[in-house]
């Protein structure tokens, strides 16, 4: 059997999950991605692989044949200085790809404020971070791109991620959980797991130039969370801070926009249910590792 060949521009927790669904799979891998050290060879989930540097504008040669050696193109490299350095760097190599599918994983950061109102991905793109108007920026040099040069690309919406290893659980626990009090604020989060499956399932099933979200069914106050979660670790829940408490920053900035992220059609087109549809079974799951 062949093996399949995933290029992963950076490796973070996304990355890493989606790699170890193809391993759990019994898929034979070849597998490459990127970081900002140093080329070097690696180990994960027991499948030897090369981490190729890539910094900036800096960049180890070889990913130029590794790309084009590629089935899975997976991005998740945020935007740098406004700018995709992905794009920046390699659209002469990315011209020349003859892969199945690229993925840009971007955020729902891009729907702006819509005042607790539901949004798809029909809906008006006015983010107001500075994060969420470069991620708009990519997806549409991407978009550009793809179309430019026929190249099949699909671009993930990702609400708040969560996972074992970042959760509302583990801030409660640190103390580093905080609500604020803020009327109708709504916000939405996808499991890890969750995003890993869809991105295996869409190996199989995949069609060009499409945008979906990914978020559970369940949006939901930071408050009805983090109150959740103290229920949960059988603990007081945090204090509340006002708006006007906070310096600004990430945190203020999530404060900013209220929306509820929509996700059927992502459901509608791989036929896809949720491991973890709502934060309440995602904790669940978690919270034996935080007691």
């Amino acid at each position: 059997m062949n093996p399949v060949k995933v290029f992963c521009f950076g490796f973070g927790q996304v990355a890493k999950h989606f790699i170890k669904k193809i391993i759990n799979q019994n898929l034979t891998l070849d597998l490459s991605v990127t970081s900002r050290q140093e080329t070097h060879k690696e180990v994960f989930e027991g499948i030897n692989f090369i981490s190729y540097a890539f910094e900036n504008n800096n960049f180890d040669e070889e990913i130029i044949l590794k790309i084009k050696e590629a089935d899975y193109i997976l991005v998740s490299i945020p935007p740098i200085s406004g700018e995709d350095i992905v794009i920046k760097n390699f659209n002469e190599s990315l011209k020349n790809v003859n892969v199945k599918w690229i993925t840009y994983l971007s955020a729902t950061s891009v729907y702006g404020d819509h005042n607790g109102e539901w949004v798809d991905e029909r809906s008006e793109t006015k983010p107001l971070t500075l994060n969420g108007k470069n991620r708009l920026k990519a997806e549409n040099d991407w978009q550009i791109f793809s179309k430019e040069h026929n190249l099949p690309l699909q671009i993930f919406r990702l609400s708040g991620i969560y996972s074992k290893q970042n959760n509302i659980l583990k801030r409660l626990k640190t103390g580093q959980a905080k609500i604020i009090k803020k009327e109708k604020h709504f916000f939405s989060r996808v499991h890890v797991e969750d995003i890993a499956n869809i991105l295996f399932t869409s190996m199989k099933k995949f069609k060009t130039n499409e945008i979906f979200n990914i978020s559970d069914d369940q949006p939901a106050s930071q408050e009805e969370v983090a109150v959740y979660g103290a229920l949960l670790l059988k603990m007081k829940k945090p204090y509340s801070l006002k708006m006007d408490d906070l310096e600004d920053g990430m945190l203020k900035d999530f404060y900013k926009e209220s929306k509820k992220v929509d996700n059927k059609k992502i459901k509608e087109f791989l036929n896809y249910q949720f491991i973890y549809p709502s934060y309440k079974e995602g904790l669940d799951n978690i919270v034996n590792d935080f007691i």
